[in-house]
């Protein structure tokens, strides 16, 4: 690799007429599977890596990369114009929580951005910004373009079978997950004999299944959907191996998660751990759910 623009900007040599691809990196595997998989497609890629949230082993693996911090939209569009980029995807959470923990710096971008919000809900901050880069230039993708394949569909994934009571659990949990999701309040919830123990809000997902551990003393369905009318842009609901590291500590027994919208980072290695730890992982669909309540 070699560096060029500013210190904290490295590149390799590419061949002049790859398609690019830019990539704005948050937090977990999301953003270096993406990465590869663009790679392995013929795309050129150009990382943006979020200070604080992003894997530093992005640096290696893609063709572009540089550091932006949160909040400095500005360099961000300025960085993606200057290397080609026009279709991007955000790839990766950002910790809602250090928006509220003086780890912000917006810039004065940022801070036009936050004028035309209402409030700081999810889809009103990421979508103004995806607005703010398509001002600029830069068209938000599907952020499961380069993983079509990691979206299961409706069934069982592995070896283990929920009980009649978890998959009664998990049907009551999807409508209520569902309802949180509406309001953009959370994606998951944990239930317990069709009892609430834990709801999602800015904590995240592993927080949720902790606290709903320790309320319901385990053996606990937890439950992961996507928002209605969801924008596959961003806040994809996402399970990767630190979610059934998790479940597994919590001594949760069904993970189900809503079918074909929720995406499976390193799938086949999930699936083995759920197996071996004993968790039941299962896809649920909407339309199911309705029929049954027909």
């Amino acid at each position: 690799m070699k560096s060029h623009g500013t210190s904290d900007t490295i590149a390799r040599s590419s061949p002049l007429n790859m398609k690019t691809i830019g990539i704005i990196a948050g937090n977990g595997r999301f953003p270096l599977l993406a990465v590869q998989e663009a790679r392995l497609q013929g795309y050129r890629v150009v990382v943006a890596g979020l200070e604080k949230e992003a894997e530093a082993a992005l640096e290696q693996e893609a063709d572009t990369f540089t550091w932006i911090k949160i909040g400095a939209l500005k360099k961000l569009a300025n960085f993606f114009r200057a290397e080609g980029v026009h279709e991007a995807i955000m790839a990766g959470k950002v910790e809602k929580v250090r928006l509220f923990q003086g780890n912000l710096q917006p810039d004065f971008e940022m801070l036009k951005v936050f004028l035309k919000i209402r409030d700081f809900k999810d889809d009103s901050l990421l979508g103004a910004v995806a607005d703010y880069l398509h001002e600029e230039g830069i068209q938000l993708l599907d952020s499961t373009q380069f993983m079509r394949n990691a979206l299961p569909g409706s069934g069982v994934l592995g070896k283990c079978k929920p009980s009649k009571e978890a998959m009664e659990d998990a049907r009551f949990g999807f409508k209520m997950a569902k309802a949180i999701a509406a309001l953009d309040i959370g994606q998951t919830v944990v239930i317990k004999k069709k009892a609430v123990m834990a709801v999602e809000a800015i904590e995240g997902t592993d927080a949720t299944i902790r606290r709903g551990s320790e309320l319901s003393g385990g053996k606990m369905t937890v439950v992961k959907v996507s928002k209605p009318n969801q924008d596959m842009r961003f806040d994809v609901p996402t399970i990767g191996l630190k979610t059934i590291q998790v479940l597994c500590e919590a001594k949760a027994e069904v993970l189900a998660f809503e079918a074909g919208k929720t995406l499976f980072l390193e799938q086949e290695l999930v699936i083995a751990e759920a197996d071996q730890a004993k968790i039941s992982l299962v896809g649920i669909c909407e339309e199911d759910i309705n029929s049954l309540s027909s």
